[in-house]
This record gives C-alpha cells, sequence and structure tokens, in this order.
C-alpha cells in the first residue's frame, strides 16, 4: 500500500518564548515492512540544531526555540510503501540489548493488576498463540475511551481504570508481555483509518521479540497484528522513548497545541 502522511504540530503562547528545546522522533525509516520514498520536515518559529540516531535506533532532532516567538509550527509529509508481514519485523537491531526491554518503566511497571492479567494468560500454545491471546484479553479489559488517560498514566492505571487509549493498551500489553518472559517495546506510528484521512493524533501498538521470529507486533486497540495500514517510525521502552514531540521550555506562558494528521491511500 502506498500512504501519503502529513503530520502537523503547532504549538501558541500568549506571551514570548525566551528558549526551548524539542526533541523530535517523527522520521519513519525503511525496513521489512516499509519503504519511505519520500520525507520532509518543515519549521517555523524554530531551527534545527542537530539531528542523529538515538540508542532505540529512531532519527531524532534536535530543535532550538530563541527570539521569543509567539507560534512554533512543526511539519512532516511523505510516501511511504508498506507492506502486510503478519506483523513479523524481523530481527532485533541497534545499540540497546535485547535484554533492556525486560526491564520495566515506571510507565509500564506491573502491579497487581498486570500480574493478574498475565496469569490468566493460558500457558499452552505456541509463543505467538499466547501473545494474540494476551492482545485479546487486554482489549476485553480495557475499554478504548478517548479522555479517560493522559500521557503519564501508568499501564497498572489504566487497567484498574478499564479504559484507556492506543497508549494505555500498548503498555498493558508491554507490561504483562514482560512478566511472561517476553522482550517487549512500545511503537509509535500511523495507521491507516477506514473512516477518513483525517486524525488528531498518531497511533501506538507493541512488539514482542519471539524466538526465530524476532519481532512481532500486536495492536490491541484493534485486536490484530500490524498489516499494510500502518507504519512504524519509532519504538523505546514506553512511551516516553518513541513519543513524537518532547521538550522543555523556559517562561510562563501558556501553551494551545494543536495537532493535524492525515493519512491517506
Amino acid at each position: 500500500m502506498r500512504l501519503k502522511i502529513s503530520h502537523s504540530t503547532e504549538y501558541r503562547y500568549d506571551a514570548p518564548l525566551s528558549y526551548a528545546l524539542q526533541r523530535l522522533r517523527l522520521f519513519p525509516k525503511s525496513g521489512s515492512t516499509q519503504t519511505v520514498t519520500e520525507w520532509t520536515l518543515s519549521i517555523e518559529g524554530a531551527r534545527e540544531e542537530v539531528r542523529y540516531d538515538d540508542s532505540f535506533g529512531n532519527d531524532t532532532r534536535l530543535l532550538s526555540i530563541e527570539g521569543a516567538p509567539h507560534r512554533i509550527v512543526i511539519t512532516t509529509s511523505g510516501l511511504v510503501e508498506t507492506q502486510d508481514t503478519n506483523g513479523v519485523v524481523g530481527a532485533h537491531r541497534g545499540l540497546a540489548p535485547l535484554w533492556l526491554f525486560l526491564q520495566d518503566t515506571p510507565l509500564s511497571e506491573p502491579g497487581e493488576g498486570v500480574a493478574s492479567l498475565a496469569k490468566s494468560v493460558d500457558d499452552g500454545g505456541t509463543e505467538v498463540e499466547r501473545l494474540h491471546a494476551l492482545m485479546e484479553l487486554v482489549r476485553e479489559r480495557v475499554a478504548y475511551t478517548v479522555g479517560a488517560t493522559n500521557a503519564v498514566t501508568t499501564a497498572e492505571e489504566a487497567l484498574a481504570k478499564g479504559q484507556g487509549v492506543c497508549q494505555d493498551h500498548a503498555h498493558i500489553f508491554i507490561a504483562a508481555a514482560r512478566r511472561l518472559g517476553f522482550p517487549a517495546r512500545y511503537v509509535s506510528g500511523y495507521l491507516r483509518l477506514d473512516a477518513g484521512d483525517d486524525q488528531t493524533a498518531s497511533h501506538a501498538w507493541a512488539e514482542a521479540h519471539v524466538e526465530g521470529l524476532g519481532w512481532v507486533g500486536f495492536d490491541s486497540s484493534n485486536c490484530i497484528s500490524p498489516d499494510e495500514r500502518y507504519v512504524r517510525v519509532a519504538v523505546g521502552r514506553d512511551y516516553r522513548d518513541a513519543m513524537p514531540v518532547m521538550g522543555i521550555r523556559l517562561g510562563h506562558a501558556e501553551e494551545q497545541l494543536a495537532v493535524r494528521i492525515t493519512v491517506e491511500q
């Protein structure tokens, strides 16, 4: 599938900013599931200082903001050719060792709820079958509800609430998969929706490492392994390692954020 993607992030402030730094992970790479044929970056109100691959292999850019801007706009866009691999991404690569993805993080630390969820997975069947069963359990226990959680909600909190979004589903799956002995990681990216081209947020899902297959994707929000409608952008131990835009700023200005995404075939 050939997908055309545009992702715009706009910040408006009611007072000038004296200084700010932003880190971007908005740049997909070619791999076993996709080929990036075109990708561009446009910046208003800031400038790119450096670009590098982080320890997880993500294309990362740092922006600085000076000169008291009231508005910053970051837009990435391009074309990606995707293919359906039944969710299989392949062998582990990158500087981060595989064992790192067995370690808990503040957002994915398992509590009693996650431990109980992991125990609910049947010991029978293949590793892939067990992970599919876990994916379905996460979706059964946590209804997809926009606004029920936020960026700092933990896996345990979302599971206890019984509501969340794709970020929460990914964190719960990751926490439980690690409890079952699987290295697991968070993936941020895009999903071509049947409902339309326009979106207000990017998508997220999880990957678990299976012996003999490598990394395999599981999207609990949609109860499927990623297919040709998905575009992988960044990976990490949890959301904070793979979040599209994050930063710090000096000053007391009130911030308004607007995100516009289109994913079209």
